[in-house]
């Protein structure tokens, strides 16, 4: 159909333009901006930031601040949807496209993206709504336009992170569970399709609470396992470790030769997938995970205390854990590239059970995306239509599960991968604009540390 066959190509110039250089500079200046504005907040303040966000762990007692889940739930339901397919598949792509100087310019922008989440999870507690039954409601939409009174433009962000919830956070995701089941245990895609709607739709079901608690569980034990695999292998390879950082800090400013089945990397290649995997990897800036922020039981500034770190882990961590493995195993002249060059790393590094460490890795990461954007894309349409839309919502996000797994609707992938880079154009302007609103809520949230600890 020519009227199809025309969407898909302004579709493809759309994304060219939603995810090149010039937008991703935007992304990356919005951070620097806020960095400014906060006065390296994220890096003078990290002692504190820990003792007020994770330290809390350690204490007893319960916050008296209204929320449906606990600050860690909501963290964990965050990094649920950032811990992904980028930070195994994205990495390795950035390595094998840009060379080791990659992961530098991936760490920069990771240092300015914590102001960028300190930002959004602030104003999505801020801007949220609690009705009189206790149903809390923020994010994105709630801070557009309950703090800049753009509801033109709240609506927009609404409509693209709806949409994107079908492809980005359902299809592509059931797509890469059912491929990495089916090639570590010969999972047909079909039976991976029934069995991920069962499991994830008995999260889903049970609301935010349930996420919540899901999250809580999954994410720090596929987290550490993911990050002990990747110990493992440096503590084996320990001697090439200083070689790995050496290398990651030369050839961010000179360009990598060729050598095997690795083709050279210039340096501004390095900047740009460094860059771009920086900011795929923790989705600062889109504005996603203000949804998910806005429900914990804290302060503002204090929930942006637990997004600074939802950057470092994310990251800091687990993607610079990825991008050792593969420099120390020697694999990145293999010619391989994504997940495949992930695989051969953790293959290289531990024979026995290496290469089912990224593909367990992928299938648990994929799967915890799947129930924290079903929430963002919950939440979406509820701030569209009501929440009359919730069930069949929910229904419909189930009902495209098996579509993923299978393999279908090729053209809807490359659709929501622009969506979800438009969700990010109204919200970097509510960032800029409300840049104050956030100076204000860090300055009072410091000053009562201050009276805390004078007491």
């Amino acid at each position: 159909m020519p009227s199809w066959h025309l969407l898909l190509e302004i579709n493809s110039r759309l994304n060219e333009l939603v995810w090149g250089p010039p937008f991703m500079v935007l992304l990356v200046g919005t951070g620097v901006y806020l960095s400014i504005r906060l006065r390296f907040f994220q890096l003078t303040h990290l002692r504190f930031a820990w003792r007020r966000s994770f330290g809390t762990l350690l204490r007893r007692g319960t916050s008296d601040e209204k929320g449906a889940i606990s600050s860690f739930q909501a963290v964990a339901a965050a990094m649920a949807a950032t811990v992904g397919v980028g930070n195994i598949a994205g990495v390795s792509t950035a390595l094998a496209l840009g060379g080791p100087g990659a992961i530098f310019w991936m760490w920069v922008v990771a240092v300015f993206s914590m102001a960028t989440k300190f930002a959004e999870a602030t104003l999505g507690v801020r801007y949220r709504h609690i009705d009189p039954s206790g149903e809390v409601s923020g994010g994105a939409f709630y801070y557009i336009e309950r703090g800049l009174g753009w509801r033109p433009l709240a609506l927009l962000y609404a409509v693209f992170a709806g949409l994107a919830s079908f492809g980005i956070g359902n299809m592509v995701q059931a797509n890469t569970m059912a491929h990495a089941l089916a090639t570590g245990f010969a999972m047909p895609p079909w039976l991976t399709g029934i069995l991920a709607v069962v499991l994830v739709g008995v999260v889903i079901l049970g609301g935010i609470k349930r996420i919540g608690a899901t999250a809580e569980r999954i994410v720090p034990f596929m987290a550490l396992a993911y990050v002990l695999a990747g110990l493992i292998v440096l503590l084996l390879n320990l001697p090439k470790v200083p070689d790995a950082f050496g290398a990651i800090l030369r050839h961010a400013f000179e360009p990598a030769a060729p050598a095997g089945g690795f083709a050279g990397a210039t340096v501004l290649a390095a900047i740009r997938f460094g860059i771009a995997r920086g900011i795929f990897s923790n989705e600062a800036g889109l504005g996603s995970a203000s949804i998910v922020h806005a429900q914990a039981r804290n302060t503002p500034a204090g929930q942006g205390l637990w997004g600074m770190w939802e950057v470092a882990i994310d990251t800091l961590l687990i993607c610079t854990m990825t991008a050792l493995v593969v420099l120390v195993t020697g694999v990145l002249e293999s010619g391989a590239t994504g997940a495949e060059l992930a695989a051969k790393a953790f293959t290289a590094g531990l024979p026995v059970a290496g290469g089912m460490v990224v593909i367990v890795s992928l299938a648990l990461f994929s799967y915890t995306t799947l129930i924290t954007w079903s929430f963002y894309g919950e939440k979406s349409f509820e701030y569209l239509i009501g929440r009359r839309s919730t069930r069949p919502y929910r229904l419909v996000f189930l009902a495209l599960i098996p579509v993923g797994a299978t393999g279908g609707l090729q053209e809807v992938w490359l659709l929501a991968d622009t969506l979800n880079g438009l969700m990010a154009a109204p919200n970097l302007i509510a960032l800029v604009a409300l840049a104050g609103v956030v100076v204000k809520e860090r300055a009072t949230l410091t000053s009562q540390a201050t009276d805390d600890e004078t007491r």
